[in-house]
C-alpha cells in the first residue's frame, strides 16, 4: 500500500505503542487521527504530528458505535484503521474484580471487532483499506496471572484468522502486531508488582524469553508491514516457534478451503 496521503485512525494514540505508530505513519506522509479518553496527552501527539485528536471513552457502547462514523464526517474516510486501545490485568483470576474482567474483555476483543465491523463498509466499497490489530506474545500461549489480557489477545489471533480469509477477494488486508514485553507504561505496572505474576515474569526474563521491545521499533516494522501487505509483525524474532504452532489450524484451514470464494458482504 501507498502510505502518502492515507487517512490513519489510531486508537489509544496518546501514549506507548500508539502514539509511536501515530508518529511513525505521520512521518511516512499519512494523515492521522489519534483516538483516545485522555484528552491533554492526546491534542499533544496530534500537534506533534500535524494530525486529528479524538477524544472517545472506549467502554462507552454508544461511543465505540458512533466513532468511525463520526472520525469519517470530519475528517475523511478511513484508509488504515489501527486497533491499538488495550488494558491489562495482572491478577490470579480467582481474586480478579469482576469489573476489571468486563473492561478488559470489552476493550481488548469487542471493541476492535466493532470498529473493524464499521470501518469495513467503506473500505470494501472503496475496495481499499488495512486493518491493524495489536495482539500480544500472551496470546499464543496462557500466562499464569494474565489469564483475562491473554484470552483477549488470543481471541483477536482467532477472529483475524477469520476475517482474513473473508477478505480474501478483496483488497483490503490485515496486519497483526504480536509483541512481547513492550517498554511502556503498561509493562512497567506489570513489572511493579510483588504477586505470582511476577515471579512468573522474572523466570522468563531469566530465560531470556521476554526481551522488552523498544515501541519506536515496532512501530517502524508495523508500518513496513502495511506498506508491504504483510501479515504478521511478531516480537521476539527468537519464540517464532509460539506464532507458528498458534497459526498451523489457521493454515489447515486455508488449505481445506482452498479454491471457495467467499463473498466479504455475504
Amino acid at each position: 500500500m501507498q502510505l502518502s496521503g492515507k487517512h490513519v485512525v489510531v486508537t489509544g494514540g496518546s501514549r506507548g505503542i500508539g502514539e509511536a505508530l501515530a508518529k511513525e505513519f505521520a512521518s511516512r506522509g499519512c494523515i492521522v487521527t489519534v483516538v483516545a479518553r485522555s484528552a491533554n496527552a492526546l491534542q499533544q501527539v496530534a500537534h506533534q504530528i500535524g494530525g486529528n485528536a479524538v477524544v472517545a471513552d472506549l467502554t462507552d457502547d454508544l461511543v465505540v458505535d458512533g466513532l468511525i462514523e463520526h472520525i469519517e464526517e470530519r475528517h475523511g474516510p478511513i484508509d488504515i484503521l489501527v486497533n491499538n486501545a488495550g488494558l491489562e490485568t495482572s491478577a490470579a483470576f480467582a481474586v480478579e474484580d469482576p469489573r476489571a474482567i468486563r473492561a478488559v474483555s470489552r476493550v481488548n476483543f469487542e471493541v476492535p471487532l466493532l470498529l473493524t465491523r464499521h470501518a469495513l463498509a467503506g473500505m470494501l466499497q472503496r475496495n481499499s483499506g488495512h486493518i491493524v490489530f495489536v495482539s500480544s506474545l500472551a496470546g499464543t500461549a496462557g500466562f499464569p496471572g494474565m489469564s483475562t489480557y491473554g484470552g483477549t489477545k488470543a481471541g483477536i489471533l482467532n477472529f483475524v484468522a477469520g476475517i482474513t480469509r473473508e477478505l480474501k477477494t478483496a483488497n483490503v488486508n490485515t496486519t497483526i502486531l504480536s509483541p512481547g514485553p513492550v517498554d511502556t507504561g503498561m509493562w512497567d505496572a506489570i513489572e511493579s508488582k510483588t504477586n505470582s505474576t511476577n515471579a512468573v515474569v522474572r523466570r522468563f526474563q531469566m530465560l531470556h524469553l521476554i526481551p522488552t521491545a523498544n515501541p519506536q521499533q515496532l512501530a517502524k516494522r508495523t508500518v513496513n508491514a502495511v506498506e508491504r501487505n504483510k501479515p504478521f509483525v511478531r516480537d521476539p524474532k527468537r519464540l517464532s516457534i509460539n506464532f507458528w504452532l498458534n497459526h498451523l489450524p489457521t493454515r489447515i484451514s486455508n488449505l481445506a478451503a482452498l479454491g471457495i470464494k467467499f463473498d466479504p458482504l455475504g
